[in-house]
């Protein structure tokens, strides 16, 4: 799909809008590379799950009534399904690339990063797998997620909450703890012991034990230093206390010393053990975080789907008459954007069949011309996406692909005009057209000459008709309108607009061309009378 219609049709501010709904970093990273395509099966099966997670959702907010599920039968009344979510999910790509290097250990923190993966892992797999019956495509891809209970039951209770080694992590952790415990029970004990006794002699003695370089010490006045034989670990920033370590706690520190390191080594064990056990399921792992991708895609969908009331699209196989049919169709966008502001968008309807692929729409400035177009085009993407489509119904040929000219397309750069942006853009468009390509052409023919302008856009349409690609082309050239009226296989259409209040509709009809109402529309912004009355004489017979 070209690069420029996908930014002409909003396709990236579209995609913006449906990660609202992705709970993960990897429904997002699957969210971004979605595009148009015509891999007909991938369509189908993002399709698929999309519709499957709608009614899930759908099932879960109804108290488990199900009404049929696409892909499946109604099943009369049961359970809800269990709840789904997405948002404790990280990134685990680095964690699982440094797992698949041999010979490398991963920290506590890391390993409790992918035994937590694991385990939520595990939580959506249990989800869907139990609802198979009634969601088999979820289902399908919950199989492919790692059944990691047994790594979980052997390795999670191990950590505690805090992210550190519970005792019980092993026989010899748990033995050299207590050990370490009672050395220093031990030490303290023989350290206050000795405080005590320098406080006697001398009052304002601290009776702090503290620690120096992992050795225990006891802070002693200067002028008691002569009571304490031991080895000095410093002093204070006043250079009025030292902290030694007395003679006899030298061996029992030493003791303790040897008691953690025996402990850091025999955590690196732990930690090498965890680590074998995680790299033996590292595919599963990578394969997990994939389809944990996937369904959090298929289940924005179903939120996306859900809350702007869409449908899942139909192509029109190869075989079939070509056709292209909106219902109601919502440009989602202007939707999301309305509904911020308490108001409601007036839904496109359109079809075009083989007969008849060209659509003419005219009528007035800001009427709707331009959205009717991109809600058309948009949704078109969005259904070669897999995606569901705002409209209450969709058909549509499996485009090979969608060209637009819409806006301004003047370029600074080239030095190229407005007139002449669009006519290199639309011959660029002419080059690429098929049988099996969507065409958007916005205001054809706008910023030169009317005459010559009309009879340009008569020759472009024409041009596009003759290739066979489905054109929807919006105009205010009455040339074009006629070309419209009088080609059997073009089809004229009008954006409404109300005479008595001067305002657009914004409703699309079918079947005869639509004023400009410039003049109208220029007295309702508060010309002066004067001016639009000269302008109203200035008509010629013709128009």
């Amino acid at each position: 799909m070209a690069a420029d219609a996908l930014r002409l049709l909003e396709f990236p501010e579209l995609l913006e809008l449906l990660g609202r709904y992705v709970g993960s970093p990897l429904g997002q990273a699957r969210l971004q590379s979605l595009s148009p395509s015509q891999d007909i099966a991938a369509i189908r099966k993002r399709q698929a799950l999309a519709a499957e997670a709608r009614e899930y959702l759908r099932l879960q907010h109804s108290g488990g009534v199900a009404g049929g599920v696409a892909g499946g039968s109604a099943e009369g009344t049961s359970a809800p399904p269990q709840p789904v979510s997405f948002s404790g999910f990280g990134e685990p790509s680095t964690l699982l690339s440094k797992l698949g290097v041999q010979g490398t250990t991963l920290e506590l923190a890391e390993i409790t990063a992918l035994l937590g993966l694991a385990e939520r892992v595990l939580e959506v797999r249990r989800a869907l797998v139990s609802a198979r019956r009634r969601f088999p495509e979820l289902a399908g891809v919950a199989d492919r997620l790692g059944d990691f209970q047994e790594l979980l039951k052997q390795w999670r209770g191990k950590i505690l909450p805090n992210g550190e080694l519970d005792d019980r992590a092993s026989p010899a952790l748990q033995r050299l703890r207590r050990e370490i415990e009672k050395q220093r029970a031990v030490i303290l004990s023989s350290l206050r012991n000795l405080m005590r006794s320098l406080a006697e002699g001398s009052p304002s003695q601290d009776e702090i034990v503290t620690v120096r370089g992992d050795r225990f010490v006891v802070p002693v006045r200067i002028a008691n230093k002569s009571q304490v034989k031991g080895v000095v670990h410093g002093s204070s920033s006043s250079g009025q206390t030292i902290y030694m370590e007395p003679l006899e706690t030298i061996e029992l520190n030493n003791d303790l010393v040897r008691l953690r390191e025996e402990e850091l080594r025999e955590i690196h064990r732990i930690l090498q053990a965890m680590t074998t056990a995680l790299r033996e399921r590292v595919a599963e792992l990578n394969t997990s975080a994939e389809c944990i991708g996937v369904l959090d895609l298929a289940f924005a969908c179903g939120h996306f789907a859900k809350e702007f009331d869409c449908v899942i699209p139909q192509f029109i196989s190869r075989e079939a008459p070509a056709r292209l049919r909106l219902v109601n169709a919502r440009h989602p966008l202007l939707e999301a954007l309305f509904r911020k502001k308490g108001m409601t968008v007036v839904p496109v309807s359109l079809e075009l069949e083989s007969e008849a692929r060209v659509l003419v729409i005219s009528g007035p400035n800001t009427g709707g011309k331009t959205v009717a177009l991109k809600t058309a085009g948009l949704l078109a993407m969005m259904a070669l996406a897999g995606l569901p489509v705002p409209a209450t119904e969709a058909e549509l040929p499996l485009f090979d692909r969608i060209l637009a000219d819409i806006g301004d397309s003047q370029s600074i750069q080239e030095s190229l005009s407005t007139f002449s942006a669009h006519l290199v853009n639309i011959a660029a468009m002419m080059a690429a057209t098929t049988p099996e390509s969507l065409i958007l052409l916005d205001e054809l023919g706008s910023a030169t000459d009317p005459e010559e302008a009309g009879a340009l856009a008569v020759a472009v349409v024409d041009r596009f008709r003759s290739t066979g690609a489905f054109t929807l082309a919006s105009t205010h050239h009455m040339a074009l309108k006629s070309y419209a009226a009088n080609t059997p296989s073009v089809l004229s259409a009008n954006m409404g607009f109300d005479e008595e209040t001067l305002a657009p509709t914004y409703h699309l009809e079918i079947g005869r061309p639509g004023k400009s109402s410039g003049i109208a529309m220029a007295e309702r912004l508060g010309l002066p009378h004067d001016v639009v009355e000269r302008a109203r004489q200035s008509l010629s017979s013709a128009h």
